[in-house]
């Protein structure tokens, strides 16, 4: 395992440690999951959405100002709260029950 990956792995083992969280994916820019902890079908339907969303709101943000770009996104609905974390070539994403 190369650095990146140890610090990737530790990384993921933070933000699951916190309470509330329910799951982790890191999709790369296509969309395509690269790293989750939910299970496959939760773990594409997720990835498959928020990448349209996270591209639809990027282009929101560039459309107002084109020096500005997205850094944070949060979603919260009544049963859980969905937070990215775009960067160049991949998304954080991090699902959380808020009420925990």
């Amino acid at each position: 395992m190369t650095v990146a990956q140890a610090e990737v792995e530790e990384t993921m083992k933070r933000i699951q440690s916190q309470k509330g969280v329910q799951g982790i994916i890191i999709v790369n820019s296509e969309g395509i999951p690269i790293k989750t902890t939910l299970d496959n079908s939760s773990t594409a339907q997720y990835a498959g959405l928020i990448h349209q969303l996270v591209m639809k709101a990027r282009g929101t943000v560039r459309d107002i100002d084109p020096q500005n770009d997205l850094t944070f996104l949060r979603i919260r609905s009544k049963k859980n709260e969905i937070m990215i974390a775009p960067e160049k070539d991949y998304f954080l994403i991090v699902i959380q029950n808020p009420s925990d």
